[in-house]
C-alpha cells in the first residue's frame, strides 16, 4: 500500500494534476465528493484522511458528533473525464475523526466485513459479480409535487407518442411500446451514446461485456460489466452510473435508473449475475448437478430464496421498486429458481456452462439499492444457506422451468410471491436480519437506521393524492 501511494504522489506531479476528486457514498447510495488541490495530496491523507462533517449525510452521524474524515483509496485511482482542469479521482472510506477507525455505517465497509466473511466460514476465497445496468436516456423531465399539483412529464425523440408530433421534421423511426430490444438504428439513436459511455468506462478500468438498446421503446439501454470481486464490483459501479448520467448530460440528456419512470413500459432493473471460487477452483459447479450446479451452489440459491422476502429491502429499497415488480414485464414476481428462466427470481444462465463460467442470476434487485449493503446481503443470504444446507427443492422453489404465465393454477398455488410493497419488505426484513448480522457484517444500528428512513419514504408517498385517483374519484 505504501510503495502504491507514493507511486500515485509521484504521477500528481509528473502529469501536472490540479485537482483530487475524492468521492464517497451514504448509507441510502447517494454518491458525494470533496475535492482537494492536488498540491496537498500527500501521505497523511491516506492516513490521517480528510475532514467533513458527517452530520449532513443521510444515515451517518448527529449533529453533535458529525466529524469524520475520509480515507481515500490508492486502489481506486482513475482520471476523471468530465472536469475542466486535470483530475483524478479516488473512492474513499468513512473513518472516526479522532481514532481513524472505520465508520460502522459505512458501506464499503459492509462489504469489505462480508468479503471477509466469506473468507472466514471456509466455504470459499473470493464472490464474484457482474451487474447489469438498465436505464432509460431521456431527452427531457420536468416534475413537481405540491399542496395542490402532483405531475411529472417525460420526452424522448424514440418514443411512439411522438410518432405524430411536428417538431422541425418528424423523420419517423420511432420504437413502439415495449418493443426495444436489440432495436437497431435509426431506431435506436442512442448508440452513440452508449458507444461513448463504454469507451469512458472501459478507460477508466471498467470491462464492459456489451452495450445495446433494451425492450423499453423510449431510450432504454443496457450496459453489463464483467466479473469482479464484491467490493470492486460495487466500486465499478458507482464510477458507470456516475459515468453514464455524466455522458447523457454532456449530449444534453438525462439518465435515470429509477425501476419504472415509464407507465405500462419495461422497468429498470439491476440483475446481479454472482460466483464463488476457492482456491481459484469454481464452487458452484458440478456437471452431474441440475443445471450444472454444485450442492452447495443449490444452498446458495437455497438460502437467497428464504431470505428474499426481508432481502428485497435492501435490493429494492424504493415504493418505485414495487411498481416494477408486477406481472407481464419480464421482472420476477415470485420465488423460485429455473434455468434460462426470466421470470425466475434466481436464473442460473444456459449459455454458461463451463466449469469457471458457472454462475447465479438474482434478477429482482434494482439501482435504488446501495449496491454495497445489497451485494453484501445477498452474499450473507447465499452463506446462511450453504452453512444450513438449504435444498431450494425441499424448500418449495422449484426448479420450474415453465413460463409461469402460463402454468397450471395448481403449480402456481405452490409459488410464494416477492413482497409486493416496499413496507411489506420492511417488515419481512424485521422479522429475518439475524443471518446479516453474522461475523457483524451489518450492525443493528444500520438495519434500524435503513428500516426508519424507508419507512417514512413509504408513508410520504402513501399518504399523498395520486394524480389517477382525480380520474377515479373526484366526481364520487
Amino acid at each position: 500500500m505504501k510503495e502504491k501511494i507514493e507511486d500515485l504522489i509521484k504521477s500528481v506531479k509528473d502529469n501536472h494534476v490540479e485537482m483530487i476528486d475524492l468521492k464517497f457514498i451514504d448509507l441510502f447510495g447517494q454518491w458525494h465528493h470533496l475535492t482537494i488541490p492536488a498540491g496537498y495530496l500527500n501521505h497523511d491523507t491516506f492516513i490521517q484522511g480528510v475532514p467533513f462533517d458527517g452530520s449532513s449525510i443521510p444515515g451517518f452521524k448527529t449533529v453533535e458528533a458529525g466529524d469524520m474524515v475520509l480515507i481515500p483509496d490508492p486502489e481506486t485511482v482513475r482520471a476523471d473525464p468530465f472536469w475542466e482542469v486535470n483530475t483524478l479521482s479516488l473512492i474513499c472510506e468513512t473513518a472516526e475523526a479522532d481514532t481513524k477507525a472505520p465508520f460502522q455505517k459505512d458501506p464499503r465497509g459492509v462489504a469489505k466485513r462480508a468479503e471477509r466473511f466469506l473468507k472466514a466460514t471456509g466455504i470459499a476465497d473470493e464472490s464474484q459479480w457482474s451487474p447489469e445496468f438498465e436505464f432509460y436516456i431521456f431527452d427531457s423531465i420536468n416534475y413537481r409535487s405540491d399542496i395542490n399539483l402532483a405531475q411529472y412529464l417525460i420526452d424522448s425523440g424514440e418514443a411512439d407518442w411522438n410518432t405524430g408530433m411536428d417538431f422541425e421534421k418528424n423523420l419517423g423511426h420511432k420504437i413502439p411500446l415495449k418493443g426495444g430490444y436489440h432495436a437497431i438504428p435509426p431506431l435506436d439513436i442512442m448508440f452513440n451514446i452508449r458507444t461513448e459511455m463504454v469507451r469512458i468506462l472501459q478507460e477508466g478500468g471498467v470491462g464492459v461485456r456489451y452495450h445495446h438498446h433494451e425492450t423499453g421503446g423510449p431510450g432504454q439501454s443496457e450496459i453489463e460489466i464483467l466479473f469482479y470481486s464484491l467490493v470492486e464490483a460495487a466500486d465499478h459501479s458507482v464510477w458507470s452510473k456516475y459515468v453514464i448520467k455524466m455522458v447523457a448530460q454532456r449530449r444534453n440528456r438525462t439518465v435515470t435508473f429509477m425501476p419504472k419512470p415509464l407507465y405500462n413500459e419495461a422497468g429498470n432493473g439491476m440483475h446481479f449475475h454472482q460466483k464463488l471460487f476457492k482456491n481459484g477452483e469454481p464452487v458452484f459447479f458440478d456437471p452431474s448437478g441440475y443445471a450444472g450446479l454444485s450442492k452447495t451452489g443449490l444452498h446458495y440459491i437455497g438460502g437467497i430464496l428464504s431470505h428474499a422476502p426481508g432481502l428485497v429491502a435492501f435490493t429494492n429499497p424504493s415504493t418505485n421498486s414495487f411498481k416494477r415488480l408486477v406481472p407481464g414485464f419480464e421482472a420476477p414476481v415470485n420465488l423460485f429458481f429455473s434455468l434460462a428462466n426470466r421470470s425466475a427470481a434466481i436464473r442460473i444462465p444456459k449459455y454458461a456452462m463451463a466449469p469457471h463460467e458457472k454462475s447465479i442470476e438474482f434478477r429482482p434487485p434494482d439501482a435504488t439499492c446501495n449496491i454495497y449493503l445489497a451485494m453484501s446481503a445477498i452474499l450473507m443470504a447465499g452463506i446462511d444457506g450453504i452453512r444450513k444446507g438449504i435444498d431450494p427443492s425441499e424448500a418449495g422453489f422449484g426448479p420450474y422451468d415453465v413460463d409461469i404465465e402460463k402454468a397450471p393454477k395448481e403449480l402456481k398455488a405452490n409459488i410464494r410471491p416477492l413482497p409486493s410493497s416496499l413496507k411489506e419488505a420492511l417488515d419481512a426484513l424485521k422479522r429475518d436480519y439475524q443471518y446479516l448480522l453474522e461475523g457483524e457484517v451489518f450492525t443493528e444500528e444500520i438495519i434500524e437506521t435503513w428500516i426508519d428512513r424507508k419507512m417514512k419514504e413509504h408513508y410520504e408517498v402513501m399518504n399523498r393524492p395520486h394524480p389517477y385517483e382525480m380520474n377515479l374519484y373526484y366526481e364520487a
